[in-house]
């Protein structure tokens, strides 16, 4: 599965041009954000969200946590295609590679 993050096009489609719009409006609802954090909200998808937060972009947009998130499936054919052509995010997993270190002579 692959988490799809649209708030930039939400953004868009409501005529919001800057990051900067939404700092008060959410300071409104009650979440407190900075400037540079509301900016990275946008940017990029988050790791984690709060429902807080979730719930104070759905009421700003008038809008719901679908047209926010956009989940898609992803079959195993596809994902390695996509990993390797290096379009895939690191799901959190370390693998281990071998490696040998030499002491200088």
């Amino acid at each position: 599965m692959a988490a799809e993050w649209n708030l930039k096009k939400v953004m868009e489609q409501h005529h919001f041009h800057s990051t900067t719009e939404l700092v008060p409006m959410l300071a409104q609802r009650g979440v407190q954000l900075s400037r540079i954090q509301v900016y990275r909200l946008v940017a990029q998808a988050p790791l984690r969200l709060t429902l807080d937060l979730l719930a104070a972009l759905c009421d700003i947009f008038a809008c719901t946590p679908n047209d926010l998130i956009t989940i898609k499936q992803v079959d195993r054919q596809e994902r390695k295609k996509l990993a390797a052509a290096g379009e895939t995010k690191s799901s959190g997993r370390l693998s281990l590679i071998k490696t040998r270190v030499h002491r200088p002579k």
